[in-house]
Protein backbone atom coordinates (compact mmCIF):
# COMPACT_ATOMS: atom_id res chain seq x y z
CA UNK A 1 0.00 0.00 0.00
CA UNK A 2 1.46 3.65 -0.83
CA UNK A 3 0.81 5.22 2.58
CA UNK A 4 2.83 2.21 3.96
CA UNK A 5 5.83 3.34 1.63
CA UNK A 6 5.04 6.84 2.72
CA UNK A 7 5.58 5.96 6.57
CA UNK A 8 8.57 3.79 6.07
CA UNK A 9 7.32 0.24 6.51
CA UNK A 10 8.47 -1.94 4.02
CA UNK A 11 10.62 -4.95 4.20
CA UNK A 12 11.37 -6.80 7.68
CA UNK A 13 11.87 -3.55 10.12
CA UNK A 14 13.81 -3.01 13.25
CA UNK A 15 11.78 -2.73 16.61
CA UNK A 16 14.07 -1.07 18.66
CA UNK A 17 15.33 2.74 18.53
CA UNK A 18 18.43 4.01 20.73
CA UNK A 19 19.41 7.05 18.74
CA UNK A 20 19.39 4.88 15.78
CA UNK A 21 17.78 1.58 14.66
CA UNK A 22 19.15 -1.65 16.03
CA UNK A 23 18.83 -4.70 13.58
CA UNK A 24 20.38 -7.86 12.78
CA UNK A 25 20.29 -11.99 13.31
CA UNK A 26 19.47 -13.45 16.16
CA UNK A 27 16.11 -11.47 16.68
CA UNK A 28 12.65 -12.77 17.33
CA UNK A 29 10.05 -12.00 14.56
CA UNK A 30 6.66 -10.37 15.29
CA UNK A 31 3.68 -10.45 12.76
CA UNK A 32 1.32 -7.77 12.45
CA UNK A 33 -2.09 -8.93 11.17
CA UNK A 34 -5.02 -6.52 9.92
CA UNK A 35 -8.12 -7.66 11.98
CA UNK A 36 -10.14 -6.51 8.64
CA UNK A 37 -8.76 -8.80 6.57
CA UNK A 38 -6.60 -11.27 8.59
CA UNK A 39 -3.64 -10.88 6.46
CA UNK A 40 0.22 -10.31 7.39
CA UNK A 41 0.53 -6.57 6.96
CA UNK A 42 4.37 -6.12 8.08
CA UNK A 43 6.81 -7.93 10.00
CA UNK A 44 8.83 -6.94 13.12
CA UNK A 45 12.38 -7.64 14.41
CA UNK A 46 11.55 -7.18 18.24
CA UNK A 47 13.70 -5.81 20.92
CA UNK A 48 16.22 -8.54 22.21
CA UNK A 49 17.65 -8.02 26.50
CA UNK A 50 21.23 -7.04 25.18
CA UNK A 51 18.99 -4.31 22.65
CA UNK A 52 17.25 -3.02 25.74
CA UNK A 53 20.55 -1.93 27.46
CA UNK A 54 21.64 -0.01 25.07
CA UNK A 55 18.79 1.63 24.27
CA UNK A 56 18.54 2.57 28.17
CA UNK A 57 22.36 3.67 28.16
CA UNK A 58 20.95 5.72 24.74
CA UNK A 59 18.19 7.22 26.52
CA UNK A 60 20.63 7.93 29.97
CA UNK A 61 23.10 9.84 27.65
CA UNK A 62 20.96 11.73 25.30
CA UNK A 63 19.07 13.07 28.59
CA UNK A 64 22.18 14.55 30.01
CA UNK A 65 21.74 16.85 27.57
CA UNK A 66 18.56 17.39 27.16
CA UNK A 67 17.85 18.58 30.94
CA UNK A 68 19.75 21.10 30.44
CA UNK A 69 18.04 22.44 27.31
CA UNK A 70 15.82 25.37 27.58
CA UNK A 71 12.66 24.29 28.02
CA UNK A 72 10.93 26.90 25.75
CA UNK A 73 13.79 25.34 22.63
CA UNK A 74 12.43 21.81 24.11
CA UNK A 75 9.20 23.65 22.74
CA UNK A 76 10.53 23.87 19.62
CA UNK A 77 11.58 20.86 19.20
CA UNK A 78 7.59 19.52 19.62
CA UNK A 79 6.89 22.02 17.69
CA UNK A 80 7.89 20.81 14.60
CA UNK A 81 6.79 17.20 15.42
CA UNK A 82 3.26 19.02 15.11
CA UNK A 83 4.06 20.42 11.61
CA UNK A 84 5.52 16.79 11.04
CA UNK A 85 2.61 14.75 11.78
CA UNK A 86 0.57 17.01 9.77
CA UNK A 87 2.41 16.30 6.75
CA UNK A 88 1.71 12.97 7.32
CA UNK A 89 -1.88 12.53 8.99
CA UNK A 90 -3.38 10.57 6.15
CA UNK A 91 -1.26 8.21 5.92
CA UNK A 92 -0.78 7.72 9.38
CA UNK A 93 -4.59 7.63 9.96
CA UNK A 94 -4.97 4.84 7.66
CA UNK A 95 -2.01 3.02 9.61
CA UNK A 96 -4.55 2.85 12.87
CA UNK A 97 -7.20 1.76 10.49
CA UNK A 98 -5.39 -0.84 8.93
CA UNK A 99 -3.46 -2.53 11.75
CA UNK A 100 -6.07 -1.69 14.76
CA UNK A 101 -9.18 -1.73 12.87
CA UNK A 102 -10.76 1.85 13.80
CA UNK A 103 -12.63 3.81 10.98
CA UNK A 104 -11.04 6.18 9.14
CA UNK A 105 -12.16 9.01 10.44
CA UNK A 106 -11.34 7.98 13.93
CA UNK A 107 -7.29 7.42 12.78
CA UNK A 108 -7.38 10.90 11.71
CA UNK A 109 -9.40 12.16 14.72
CA UNK A 110 -5.97 9.70 16.80
CA UNK A 111 -3.57 11.45 14.88
CA UNK A 112 -5.13 14.92 15.13
CA UNK A 113 -4.76 14.34 19.11
CA UNK A 114 -1.10 13.95 18.38
CA UNK A 115 -1.02 17.33 16.94
CA UNK A 116 -3.03 18.86 19.67
CA UNK A 117 -0.79 17.67 22.36
CA UNK A 118 2.10 18.99 20.77
CA UNK A 119 0.65 22.15 20.49
CA UNK A 120 -0.36 22.44 23.82
CA UNK A 121 3.18 21.18 24.75
CA UNK A 122 4.49 24.18 22.99
CA UNK A 123 2.85 26.79 24.99
CA UNK A 124 3.04 24.82 28.26
CA UNK A 125 7.33 24.93 27.60
CA UNK A 126 6.87 28.35 28.50
CA UNK A 127 4.52 27.67 31.55
CA UNK A 128 6.33 25.46 34.16
CA UNK A 129 5.95 27.57 36.70
CA UNK A 130 7.19 27.01 40.24
CA UNK A 131 5.97 29.57 43.12
CA UNK A 132 7.61 31.57 45.48
CA UNK A 133 6.59 32.04 49.23
CA UNK A 134 7.34 34.63 52.02
CA UNK A 135 9.63 33.26 54.88
CA UNK A 136 8.98 33.58 58.31
CA UNK A 137 13.08 34.71 58.45
CA UNK A 138 14.34 38.17 57.36
CA UNK A 139 16.13 38.53 54.05
CA UNK A 140 14.88 35.19 53.49
CA UNK A 141 13.19 33.88 50.54
CA UNK A 142 11.76 30.52 49.14
CA UNK A 143 11.08 29.44 45.97
CA UNK A 144 10.02 26.34 44.21
CA UNK A 145 11.03 24.80 40.89
CA UNK A 146 10.55 21.99 38.38
CA UNK A 147 13.52 20.03 37.41
CA UNK A 148 13.30 16.92 34.67
CA UNK A 149 12.60 13.65 35.85
CA UNK A 150 15.08 11.39 33.74
CA UNK A 151 14.36 8.55 31.25
CA UNK A 152 10.91 7.81 31.85
CA UNK A 153 8.72 4.57 30.33
CA UNK A 154 5.58 4.74 28.18
CA UNK A 155 3.64 1.21 27.60
CA UNK A 156 0.38 1.77 26.00
CA UNK A 157 -2.28 0.04 24.53
CA UNK A 158 -3.53 -1.53 21.40
CA UNK A 159 -6.66 0.68 21.15
CA UNK A 160 -4.88 4.04 20.63
CA UNK A 161 -1.86 3.17 19.52
CA UNK A 162 -0.20 6.21 18.57
CA UNK A 163 -2.45 9.06 20.29
CA UNK A 164 -1.46 8.26 23.87
CA UNK A 165 2.08 7.61 23.61
CA UNK A 166 1.95 11.47 22.39
CA UNK A 167 0.20 11.99 25.29
CA UNK A 168 2.35 11.23 27.42
CA UNK A 169 6.17 11.68 24.59
CA UNK A 170 5.01 15.71 24.17
CA UNK A 171 5.07 16.13 27.78
CA UNK A 172 8.08 14.53 28.52
CA UNK A 173 10.14 16.03 26.14
CA UNK A 174 9.14 19.75 27.08
CA UNK A 175 9.72 18.85 30.36
CA UNK A 176 12.78 17.60 29.71
CA UNK A 177 13.12 13.92 30.22
CA UNK A 178 14.19 11.43 27.90
CA UNK A 179 11.52 8.04 26.65
CA UNK A 180 11.49 4.42 26.10
CA UNK A 181 8.39 3.29 24.38
CA UNK A 182 6.93 -0.13 24.63
CA UNK A 183 3.63 -0.17 22.32
CA UNK A 184 1.27 -2.94 22.27
CA UNK A 185 2.64 -6.09 19.95
CA UNK A 186 -1.42 -5.85 18.35
CA UNK A 187 -0.18 -2.35 16.77
CA UNK A 188 3.82 -2.55 16.14
CA UNK A 189 3.78 -0.94 12.49
CA UNK A 190 1.95 2.15 14.03
CA UNK A 191 4.69 2.54 16.51
CA UNK A 192 7.80 2.29 13.93
CA UNK A 193 5.77 4.63 11.72
CA UNK A 194 5.71 7.07 14.76
CA UNK A 195 9.25 6.93 15.78
CA UNK A 196 10.45 7.40 11.90
CA UNK A 197 8.42 11.05 11.95
CA UNK A 198 9.82 11.69 15.42
CA UNK A 199 13.70 10.71 14.08
CA UNK A 200 13.19 12.88 11.19
CA UNK A 201 12.25 16.12 13.96
CA UNK A 202 14.99 14.61 16.30
CA UNK A 203 17.64 14.49 13.51
CA UNK A 204 17.14 18.34 12.60
CA UNK A 205 17.33 19.49 16.09
CA UNK A 206 20.14 16.85 17.16
CA UNK A 207 18.59 15.17 19.74
CA UNK A 208 18.65 11.52 18.84
CA UNK A 209 18.23 9.21 21.86
CA UNK A 210 15.70 11.63 23.43
CA UNK A 211 12.67 9.58 22.12
CA UNK A 212 13.43 5.64 22.08
CA UNK A 213 11.56 2.31 21.17
CA UNK A 214 11.38 -1.26 22.11
CA UNK A 215 9.08 -3.57 20.66
CA UNK A 216 8.91 -6.56 22.04
CA UNK A 217 7.24 -9.33 24.62
CA UNK A 218 6.08 -8.29 28.21
CA UNK A 219 7.98 -11.17 30.05
CA UNK A 220 11.06 -9.77 28.40
CA UNK A 221 11.75 -6.28 28.06
CA UNK A 222 8.81 -5.14 29.35
CA UNK A 223 9.54 -6.50 32.79
CA UNK A 224 13.01 -4.91 32.75
CA UNK A 225 10.94 -1.68 31.92
CA UNK A 226 9.47 -2.31 35.01
CA UNK A 227 12.15 -3.39 37.28
CA UNK A 228 14.62 -0.94 36.29
CA UNK A 229 15.95 1.67 38.79
CA UNK A 230 17.05 3.91 36.37
CA UNK A 231 13.55 4.51 35.21
CA UNK A 232 11.66 7.04 37.60
CA UNK A 233 8.21 6.88 35.97
CA UNK A 234 6.60 4.45 34.02
CA UNK A 235 3.17 5.67 32.12
CA UNK A 236 0.74 2.29 31.61
CA UNK A 237 -2.64 1.84 29.89
CA UNK A 238 -3.82 -1.05 30.00
CA UNK A 239 -5.98 -3.61 31.80
CA UNK A 240 -6.65 -3.43 35.28
CA UNK A 241 -4.84 -7.05 36.26
CA UNK A 242 -1.60 -5.59 34.34
CA UNK A 243 -1.86 -2.75 36.16
CA UNK A 244 -1.63 -3.81 39.58
CA UNK A 245 1.23 -5.60 38.17
CA UNK A 246 3.05 -2.54 37.20
CA UNK A 247 2.21 -0.75 40.34
CA UNK A 248 3.37 -3.41 42.55
CA UNK A 249 6.66 -3.90 40.31
CA UNK A 250 7.73 0.02 40.07
CA UNK A 251 6.69 0.77 43.52
CA UNK A 252 8.63 -2.26 45.26
CA UNK A 253 11.36 -0.03 44.17
CA UNK A 254 9.87 3.02 44.90
CA UNK A 255 9.39 4.06 41.53
CA UNK A 256 6.22 6.19 40.33
CA UNK A 257 3.43 4.91 37.53
CA UNK A 258 1.00 6.80 36.03
CA UNK A 259 -2.23 3.99 35.32
CA UNK A 260 -4.60 4.47 32.88
CA UNK A 261 -6.75 1.01 33.48
CA UNK A 262 -10.48 0.15 33.20
CA UNK A 263 -13.85 1.91 32.84
CA UNK A 264 -16.89 0.99 33.11
CA UNK A 265 -18.20 3.76 32.06
CA UNK A 266 -22.29 5.00 32.37
CA UNK A 267 -24.43 7.64 30.59
CA UNK A 268 -27.50 8.70 33.17
CA UNK A 269 -30.35 9.92 31.17
CA UNK A 270 -32.92 11.46 33.10
CA UNK A 271 -36.74 12.09 32.34
CA UNK A 272 -36.33 15.38 30.87
CA UNK A 273 -33.21 14.77 28.85
CA UNK A 274 -32.57 15.79 24.80
CA UNK A 275 -33.70 11.98 23.78
CA UNK A 276 -32.31 12.19 20.26
CA UNK A 277 -29.01 14.04 21.72
CA UNK A 278 -28.85 11.14 24.23
CA UNK A 279 -29.52 8.30 21.89
CA UNK A 280 -26.68 9.59 19.22
CA UNK A 281 -23.85 10.39 22.36
CA UNK A 282 -24.18 6.86 23.22
CA UNK A 283 -24.49 5.17 20.20
CA UNK A 284 -20.74 7.14 19.22
CA UNK A 285 -19.61 5.84 22.74
CA UNK A 286 -20.77 2.29 22.63
CA UNK A 287 -20.50 1.79 18.85
CA UNK A 288 -17.34 3.75 17.96
CA UNK A 289 -13.87 1.82 18.04
CA UNK A 290 -16.19 -1.27 18.02
CA UNK A 291 -16.48 -0.19 22.00
CA UNK A 292 -12.31 -1.07 22.22
CA UNK A 293 -11.82 2.45 24.11
CA UNK A 294 -11.53 2.78 27.72
CA UNK A 295 -14.17 5.57 27.92
CA UNK A 296 -16.73 3.38 25.78
CA UNK A 297 -20.42 3.44 27.12
CA UNK A 298 -20.86 0.06 28.87
CA UNK A 299 -23.92 1.10 30.59
CA UNK A 300 -26.93 3.28 30.41
CA UNK A 301 -28.64 4.24 32.99
CA UNK A 302 -32.77 5.39 32.19
CA UNK A 303 -35.30 6.90 33.70
CA UNK A 304 -38.12 4.55 33.70
CA UNK A 305 -40.44 7.19 32.18
CA UNK A 306 -38.52 7.69 28.85
CA UNK A 307 -36.93 3.86 28.65
CA UNK A 308 -39.49 2.95 26.02
CA UNK A 309 -38.43 6.09 23.82
CA UNK A 310 -34.85 5.24 24.24
CA UNK A 311 -34.68 1.96 23.48
CA UNK A 312 -36.32 2.26 20.66
CA UNK A 313 -34.55 5.16 19.19
CA UNK A 314 -31.48 3.20 19.80
CA UNK A 315 -32.33 -0.03 18.44
CA UNK A 316 -33.03 1.38 15.42
CA UNK A 317 -29.66 3.31 14.70
CA UNK A 318 -28.18 -0.41 15.68
CA UNK A 319 -30.06 -1.59 13.25
CA UNK A 320 -28.82 0.72 10.26
CA UNK A 321 -24.93 0.00 12.08
CA UNK A 322 -22.76 -0.20 8.50
CA UNK A 323 -20.41 -3.08 9.75
CA UNK A 324 -17.14 -3.75 7.41
CA UNK A 325 -13.60 -2.56 5.96
CA UNK A 326 -12.55 0.44 8.36
CA UNK A 327 -10.72 2.23 5.24
CA UNK A 328 -14.35 2.49 3.67
CA UNK A 329 -16.01 5.77 3.93
CA UNK A 330 -19.08 4.41 4.76
CA UNK A 331 -18.51 2.25 7.77
CA UNK A 332 -19.48 2.94 11.26
CA UNK A 333 -17.98 -0.19 12.78
CA UNK A 334 -14.94 -1.76 12.35
CA UNK A 335 -13.05 -5.02 13.21
CA UNK A 336 -12.28 -6.07 17.34
CA UNK A 337 -8.46 -6.34 17.33
CA UNK A 338 -8.61 -9.99 17.43
CA UNK A 339 -10.14 -13.26 17.87
CA UNK A 340 -9.61 -13.25 22.00
CA UNK A 341 -11.30 -10.40 21.89
CA UNK A 342 -14.12 -11.98 20.19
CA UNK A 343 -14.12 -15.10 22.72
CA UNK A 344 -14.60 -12.52 25.60
CA UNK A 345 -17.45 -10.72 23.92
CA UNK A 346 -19.06 -13.90 23.48
CA UNK A 347 -18.85 -15.09 26.86
CA UNK A 348 -19.68 -11.66 28.41
CA UNK A 349 -22.83 -12.17 26.54
CA UNK A 350 -23.82 -15.75 27.40
CA UNK A 351 -23.01 -14.50 30.94
CA UNK A 352 -25.60 -11.55 30.94
CA UNK A 353 -28.40 -14.47 29.80
CA UNK A 354 -27.14 -17.14 32.28
CA UNK A 355 -27.87 -14.15 35.02
CA UNK A 356 -31.28 -13.65 33.53
CA UNK A 357 -30.57 -10.36 31.21
CA UNK A 358 -32.42 -9.84 28.10
CA UNK A 359 -30.89 -9.31 24.65
CA UNK A 360 -32.60 -6.13 22.99
CA UNK A 361 -30.48 -6.38 19.55
CA UNK A 362 -28.47 -9.30 19.61
CA UNK A 363 -24.43 -9.69 19.20
CA UNK A 364 -23.01 -12.03 17.18
CA UNK A 365 -19.67 -12.92 15.49
CA UNK A 366 -19.92 -12.34 11.58
CA UNK A 367 -18.27 -15.07 9.51
CA UNK A 368 -16.30 -14.84 6.86
CA UNK A 369 -12.55 -12.58 6.94
CA UNK A 370 -11.79 -10.46 9.92
CA UNK A 371 -12.63 -10.07 13.17
CA UNK A 372 -16.08 -8.76 12.91
CA UNK A 373 -19.13 -8.69 15.42
CA UNK A 374 -22.30 -7.26 15.30
CA UNK A 375 -23.02 -5.16 18.36
CA UNK A 376 -24.85 -6.31 21.39
CA UNK A 377 -27.66 -4.37 23.83
CA UNK A 378 -29.01 -6.17 26.79
CA UNK A 379 -31.17 -5.04 29.68
CA UNK A 380 -29.73 -6.07 33.15
CA UNK A 381 -29.45 -5.18 36.72
CA UNK A 382 -26.13 -3.48 37.90
CA UNK A 383 -25.20 -5.97 40.61
CA UNK A 384 -24.73 -8.69 38.00
CA UNK A 385 -21.46 -10.19 38.12
CA UNK A 386 -20.79 -9.64 34.08
CA UNK A 387 -22.47 -5.88 34.39
CA UNK A 388 -19.54 -5.04 37.05
CA UNK A 389 -16.45 -6.42 34.49
CA UNK A 390 -15.11 -4.02 31.92
CA UNK A 391 -16.12 -5.95 28.67
CA UNK A 392 -13.66 -4.83 25.76
CA UNK A 393 -16.34 -5.20 22.70
CA UNK A 394 -19.56 -3.17 21.96
CA UNK A 395 -22.02 -4.80 24.77
CA UNK A 396 -24.52 -1.88 25.86
CA UNK A 397 -26.81 -2.42 29.26
CA UNK A 398 -29.77 -0.81 29.96
CA UNK A 399 -30.37 -0.19 33.59
CA UNK A 400 -33.54 1.41 34.84
CA UNK A 401 -33.21 3.68 37.57
CA UNK A 402 -36.61 6.30 38.96
CA UNK A 403 -34.35 9.28 40.22
CA UNK A 404 -31.13 10.87 40.29
CA UNK A 405 -30.69 9.54 43.56
CA UNK A 406 -30.69 5.66 42.72
CA UNK A 407 -28.77 6.80 39.17
CA UNK A 408 -25.71 7.97 41.16
CA UNK A 409 -26.28 5.24 43.45
CA UNK A 410 -26.19 2.56 40.58
CA UNK A 411 -23.37 4.60 38.66
CA UNK A 412 -21.13 4.80 41.37
CA UNK A 413 -21.56 0.93 42.13
CA UNK A 414 -18.95 -0.77 40.46
CA UNK A 415 -15.22 -1.19 40.62
CA UNK A 416 -14.21 1.56 37.53
CA UNK A 417 -14.12 5.17 37.54
CA UNK A 418 -12.89 6.62 34.14
CA UNK A 419 -15.79 8.18 32.41
CA UNK A 420 -19.49 9.78 33.35
CA UNK A 421 -22.07 11.65 32.07
CA UNK A 422 -25.68 12.56 32.10
CA UNK A 423 -28.34 13.83 30.07
CA UNK A 424 -30.69 16.37 31.35
CA UNK A 425 -32.28 20.04 31.40
CA UNK A 426 -32.28 20.08 35.12
CA UNK A 427 -29.71 22.43 36.70
CA UNK A 428 -30.45 20.81 40.25
CA UNK A 429 -29.59 17.05 38.95
CA UNK A 430 -26.67 18.43 36.48
CA UNK A 431 -25.08 20.14 39.61
CA UNK A 432 -25.58 16.82 42.21
CA UNK A 433 -23.76 14.73 39.28
CA UNK A 434 -21.09 16.79 39.55
CA UNK A 435 -20.72 17.89 43.07
CA UNK A 436 -19.30 15.79 45.74
CA UNK A 437 -21.90 13.37 46.55
CA UNK A 438 -22.26 12.53 42.84
CA UNK A 439 -20.26 10.67 39.64
CA UNK A 440 -17.19 9.01 41.85
CA UNK A 441 -15.12 9.40 38.07
CA UNK A 442 -12.37 11.24 37.22
CA UNK A 443 -14.14 12.77 34.29
CA UNK A 444 -17.73 13.55 34.51
CA UNK A 445 -20.06 14.99 31.40
CA UNK A 446 -23.52 16.98 31.40
CA UNK A 447 -25.22 16.68 27.73
CA UNK A 448 -22.41 14.69 25.88
CA UNK A 449 -21.00 11.12 26.26
CA UNK A 450 -18.30 8.96 27.60
CA UNK A 451 -15.96 9.12 24.91
CA UNK A 452 -14.03 11.99 22.76
CA UNK A 453 -12.24 14.01 25.69
CA UNK A 454 -10.57 17.00 24.83
CA UNK A 455 -6.73 17.40 25.25
CA UNK A 456 -6.78 20.49 27.35
CA UNK A 457 -8.50 18.94 30.66
CA UNK A 458 -6.20 16.19 32.57
CA UNK A 459 -7.71 12.83 31.06
CA UNK A 460 -7.60 9.35 33.81
CA UNK A 461 -10.05 8.54 36.51
CA UNK A 462 -10.22 6.87 40.12
CA UNK A 463 -10.71 3.38 41.79
CA UNK A 464 -9.66 0.27 39.58
CA UNK A 465 -9.04 2.85 36.39
CA UNK A 466 -5.95 3.82 38.79
CA UNK A 467 -6.20 7.79 39.53
CA UNK A 468 -3.50 8.31 36.89
CA UNK A 469 -3.97 11.91 34.61
CA UNK A 470 -2.35 12.53 31.54
CA UNK A 471 -2.58 14.99 28.70
CA UNK A 472 -4.24 18.72 29.74
CA UNK A 473 -4.69 20.61 32.97
CA UNK A 474 -1.44 20.10 35.37
CA UNK A 475 -0.59 16.52 34.60
CA UNK A 476 2.69 18.25 33.33
CA UNK A 477 4.04 18.00 37.17
CA UNK A 478 3.94 13.69 36.80
CA UNK A 479 7.20 14.00 34.72
CA UNK A 480 8.94 16.73 36.74
CA UNK A 481 10.28 16.55 40.21
CA UNK A 482 10.01 19.58 42.87
CA UNK A 483 12.71 21.11 44.23
CA UNK A 484 12.16 23.62 47.00
CA UNK A 485 15.03 26.06 48.28
CA UNK A 486 15.08 28.52 50.93
CA UNK A 487 17.90 31.13 49.63
CA UNK A 488 19.46 33.35 52.81
CA UNK A 489 20.32 36.98 50.90
CA UNK A 490 21.11 38.92 54.19
CA UNK A 491 24.18 38.49 55.86
CA UNK A 492 22.73 36.50 59.25
CA UNK A 493 22.52 33.31 60.61
CA UNK A 494 18.51 32.81 61.40
CA UNK A 495 16.83 29.43 62.00
CA UNK A 496 13.16 28.81 61.80
CA UNK A 497 10.74 28.36 64.25
CA UNK A 498 12.69 31.19 66.32
CA UNK A 499 14.88 28.50 67.51
CA UNK A 500 18.23 30.29 68.83
CA UNK A 501 21.25 27.40 68.47
CA UNK A 502 24.48 28.09 70.39
CA UNK A 503 23.30 31.89 71.55
CA UNK A 504 24.22 33.39 74.59
CA UNK A 505 20.63 34.23 76.71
Amino acid sequence: MEFMKELGLEGVLSGTYAGEWISGEGRDQLVSVSPATGETIGTILQTSEADYERVMQSSTEAWKKWRMTPAPIRGLVIRDLADELRKFKEPLGKLVSLEMGKIYQEGLGEVQEMIDICDFAVGLSRQLYGKTMPSERPEHRIQEQWHPLGVIGIITAFNFPVAVYAWNAALAAVCGDAMIWKPSSKTPLCAVAVQNIVNRVAKRHDCEGVFNLIIGKGSTVGERLLQDKRVPLVSFTGSVPMGRHVSETVGRRLGRTILELGGNNAVVVMEDADIDNAVNSVFFGAVGTSGQRCTSTRRVLVHKDVKGEFVSKLVEKYQHVRIGDPLDSSTVMGPLVDEQAIVAYERAMDEVKKAGGKILYAGERIEGKGSFVKPCIAEVKNDFKIVQEETFAPLLYIIEIDSIDDAIEKHNDVPQGLSSSIFTRNFHYAEKFVSPAGSDCGMANINLGTSGAEIGGAFGGEKETGGGRESGSDAWKLYMRRLTSAINYGSEFVLAQGIKFGEDD
